[in-house]
């Protein structure tokens, strides 16, 4: 496995979502739209926080975007 690179235009764009606590709106290749709060993220996954603060755990893979809504 590779390690995790947090250099990337992109860790560090999720990274400023999770730091500042920003609601966003992923958007799923199901079609499926979640909107809630980035808790986490590593390698493979992302963890959003949801409105009634529970955790829900997305593949990267299966993410269309991401967008901020702040």
């Amino acid at each position: 496995m590779s390690e995790f690179e947090t250099g990337l235009p992109s860790s560090r764009l999720i990274q400023s979502y999770i730091k500042e606590k920003q609601q966003v709106e992923l958007k799923l290749l199901t079609n499926d739209l979640l909107v809630g709060r980035i808790f986490w993220q590593d390698n493979n996954c992302i963890c959003v926080l949801d409105a009634s603060e529970k955790q829900i755990l997305i593949s990267r893979q299966a993410i269309a975007y991401i967008k901020s809504n702040g």
